[in-house]
C-alpha cells in the first residue's frame, strides 16, 4: 500500500497540531488503515497501538457494530438541530449515559469534544452559583500541570506551561493548586502513591486567600494524563471533595481520559469513590470514530435552572452539532460494543498484568520513574541536558520504526493501549519497548 503522488506533494497546507510541523514534513509517518489493535502505515506496515489513538480508541478500531451504526444513521438523518428540536437517539444516549454514573449525576450536556466539555462544565458552574443566589462565586481553580484542553477556560484553569505562555492573560480570576507529583517519595510507584494527601491542603491556602465567598469551582483530573500519567495520592481526591463540600464549591472532574473504563470501572469516579459535582468527558464516548463529548451535572444543578417561564431558554449555552445523530449513534454503538465485550471493567483483570509487565522496564537505561494505574502507563526519562524532550521524541520516532504507537510528553513516555489488548499483545508492547529504550543515547 503506498501514498498517492498528490498525498506525497502537497504536505504544505496542512498546520499539524501540537506537531513538529518541519519535522514531520520532512519524513511524514502516515497511517492509512486502523483495525482492532493495529495501524497500517502508507508503506504497509502493521503498527501496535500503544495508545488507543489519543486515548479515545478505548473499544479499538473499525468495530463492526460502530461501523454499521454510522453508516445507517448518515443515510437516515444526517443532521438535526439541537437549539428547541431534537432527536430521538440523542434522548436514548442521555438516559444511557446517565445509567452509568453515580447517582444525582443524572443529566447530560452534549458537546463535541473535551475541549468544549471543559468550557462547558465552568460555564455551567459560573452560571449554577448565579441561579441560587452566589453570584460572588466567579473564581475558578486548577491544578498546575493540569491539562483541560485548548479552548480558553481550559487552558485557563489548566497548569502546562507551554500551554499557556503564547496566549496572553486568559480568564482572570483563575488560580492554580499544586500538582501532586512528589517523585522524592512516590517514584516507581505500583498505583496509587501512599504520600501526598496533604497535598489537597493547598486548596485551603487559596481559599483563606480569596474566600470561599469569591470561589465557583475546582476543577481536577482525577488522573492527570497528558502531563505525563500523574496518580492521585491515596484519599487526596477524598480530601478535595471534603473541603469543597465544607466551602460550597463545586468539584468537577475532568474525565476525557480516565471515562469508559480506562480505570477498570466506568468511569474514575467508580474507582475512587469519591462523586463531582460536573464530570467532563469525550474521546472514549465514541471511541473516537465521531467527535463528542458530554457534560454531567446533578439534579440540583439541573432543577437551578429551571424556573422562570416555560418557554424562556433556560442556559444560554450549547453548540450547533451538540447531540448530532451521527455521533449519537456512534456513542450508542459504542456503548453497546463495551457492554458486548465487558470493555469498561476489562482493564480490571489486566491491570496486574500490565503493571508487572510495565515495571520490569525499570532497568532500561535513562528511566528514573514508572507509573500505573487500570491500564495507563508512564515511564520517565531522565532528560539530556539543554535538550529537554529529545530523548523521549527519540523513542517515539524509533518505536514507530519498530511497529509500536507510544505517546510522550516532555520526556516521558505515556501509554494507554485500547481495552481490548490482549495479555500477548501486553507482552508484544513491552518487548518493543524495552528494544526502544535500550537503543536510544
Amino acid at each position: 500500500m503506498s501514498i498517492s503522488a498528490s498525498t506525497t506533494n502537497n504536505l504544505d497546507a496542512f498546520w499539524m497540531p501540537f506537531t513538529a510541523n518541519r519535522q514531520f514534513k520532512q519524513a511524514p509517518r502516515m497511517f492509512v488503515g486502523a483495525k482492532d489493535m493495529h495501524y497500517t502505515t502508507a508503506d504497509g506496515r502493521q503498527v501496535l497501538d500503544g495508545t488507543a489513538g489519543l486515548w479515545c480508541c478505548n473499544a479499538g478500531h473499525s468495530r463492526p457494530r460502530i461501523v454499521e451504526a454510522v453508516q445507517k444513521q448518515v443515510a437516515e438523518l444526517d443532521y438535526a438541530p439541537a437549539f428547541q428540536m431534537g432527536h430521538p437517539k440523542a434522548f436514548e444516549l442521555a438516559a444511557r449515559l446517565a445509567a452509568l454514573l453515580p447517582s444525582p449525576l443524572d443529566h447530560v450536556f452534549f458537546t463535541n469534544s473535551g475541549s468544549e466539555s471543559v468550557d462547558t462544565a465552568l460555564k455551567i458552574a459560573l452560571a449554577y452559583q448565579r441561579a441560587i443566589g452566589q453570584g460572588t462565586r466567579t473564581r475558578l481553580i486548577g491544578r498546575e500541570r493540569g491539562y483541560h484542553g485548548v479552548g480558553f477556560g481550559g487552558i485557563s484553569v489548566g497548569g502546562i506551561v507551554n500551554n499557556r505562555k503564547t496566549f496572553g492573560t486568559m480568564l482572570t480570576g483563575v488560580d492554580h493548586m499544586r500538582h501532586t507529583h512528589d517523585p522524592s517519595r512516590n517514584a516507581f510507584s505500583r498505583g496509587m502513591p501512599e504520600h501526598g494527601a496533604e497535598y489537597a491542603e493547598d486548596l485551603i491556602r487559596i481559599i483563606q486567600l480569596h474566600d470561599p465567598s469569591t470561589i465557583a469551582a475546582v476543577i481536577v483530573e482525577p488522573v492527570a494524563g497528558s502531563t505525563g500519567v500523574i496518580l492521585p495520592p491515596k484519599k487526596y481526591l477524598e480530601r478535595l471533595r471534603a473541603i469543597c463540600d465544607q466551602h460550597g464549591i463545586l468539584l468537577i472532574f475532568d474525565e476525557v481520559i480516565t471515562g469508559f473504563g480506562r480505570l477498570g470501572s466506568p468511569f474514575a469516579t467508580d474507582y475512587f469513590g469519591v462523586t463531582p459535582d460536573l464530570v467532563t468527558t469525550a474521546k472514549g464516548l465514541t471511541s473516537g470514530v465521531i467527535p463528542m463529548g458530554a457534560v454531567f451535572c446533578t439534579k440540583a444543578i439541573y432543577d437551578a435552572f429551571m424556573t422562570g417561564p416555560d418557554h424562556m431558554i433556560e442556559l444560554f449555552h450549547g453548540y450547533t452539532y451538540s447531540a448530532h445523530p451521527i455521533a449519537c449513534a456512534a456513542a450508542l454503538a459504542t456503548l453497546d460494543t463495551y457492554d458486548e465485550e465487558g470493555l469498561l471493567t476489562r482493564a480490571a483483570d489486566l491491570a496486574q498484568y500490565w503493571e508487572d509487565g510495565l515495571h520490569a522496564l525499570k532497568d532500561c537505561p535513562h528511566v528514573i520513574d514508572i507509573r500505573n494505574l487500570g491500564l495507563i502507563g508512564a515511564i520517565e526519562l531522565e532528560g539530556i541536558a539543554g535538550e529537554p524532550t529529545k530523548r523521549a521524541f527519540s523513542a517515539f520516532l524509533k518505536a514507530y520504526d519498530d511497529g509500536l504507537l507510544i505517546r510522550t510528553t516532555g520526556d516521558i513516555i505515556a501509554l494507554s493501549p485500547p481495552l481490548i489488548i490482549s495479555k500477548e499483545q501486553i507482552d508484544e508492547l513491552f518487548d518493543k519497548l524495552r528494544t526502544v529504550l535500550n537503543s536510544i543515547d
